[in-house]
């Protein structure tokens, strides 16, 4: 999809043109409904999910609020949309791979997302997946599971567990890096330092280790996604 199409002269069908010109310029883009969402997105990235707002937007685009209405119902049309758009930079290979290293692949790619828009994750848990991006999207996975052998409900459980693992995982990063603004060390520091000498020693020793050596968040995803995949895999042989 196209980031906004820029034209030479006002549409006689579709779109809102946000600015002409008198004096011989070029017209600025025309208004859309991914131009708005992609909008709403960078705002999002910038200043978090709740910033985004229809008076923000308009502001951004240099419209009148009311003109967004052309192009999107109202705020949940736009978190929805806001949701899809992001599910559809998601990769699903779907040649010239195995199905595990596809899923691999997907698992990645998710987490390279929510790294690029720290609001994602959430938003996508929460909306409707009946659209057509989303089911699209659930139908790549599905298939690749099941062109492998997987029968239709052990593919289904096994996308659950995967997806409840690389959402876990997200919901968990981004709660620990909002806490008073530590890195994994400085935090497993002052946990180490509040625990009573003798309390604690499972935990002490845990502490102790990631004070030492800072936590490898991206080693401990591949480490889960590792366990879960070879289970898959096993699973598959004994049918």
């Amino acid at each position: 999809m196209s980031r906004g199409a820029v034209t030479a002269s006002p549409p006689t069908t579709g779109g809102v043109i946000i600015a002409s010109s008198t004096s011989g310029k070029e017209p600025r883009d025309t208004l859309n409904r991914e131009r708005v969402l992609r909008a709403a997105m960078d705002l999002a990235d910038e200043s978090g999910i709740d910033s985004v707002t229809m008076r923000e937007l308009g502001r951004r685009l240099h419209v009148e609020a009311a003109s967004l209405y052309n192009h999107i119902a109202g705020k949940d049309d736009l978190l929805g949309g806001m949701a899809d758009l992001a599910i559809s930079e998601i990769d699903v290979p779907l040649e010239d791979v195995g199905w595990k290293a596809a899923m691999r692949r997907r698992a990645l790619s998710e987490r390279e997302l929510f790294a690029r828009h720290g609001w994602a994750a959430r938003l996508i848990d929460s909306r409707d997946r009946r659209g057509p991006i989303s089911l699209s999207y659930v139908d790549s996975a599905l298939g690749l599971l099941i062109r492998a052998g997987f029968t239709p409900v052990v593919a289904a459980d096994a996308l659950l567990v995967l997806d409840s693992y690389i959402y876990g995982f997200e919901r968990q990063r981004s709660t620990a890096s909002l806490e008073d603004g530590l890195d994994g060390t400085e935090a497993a520091r002052e946990i180490l330092a509040a625990i009573p000498d003798g309390a604690y020693p499972f935990a002490a020793r845990v502490a102790a280790e990631y004070a030492a050596n800072p936590f490898d968040q991206e080693a401990a995803f591949a480490f889960g996604l590792d366990l879960i995949l070879d289970g898959l895999e096993r699973s598959l042989a004994r049918r």
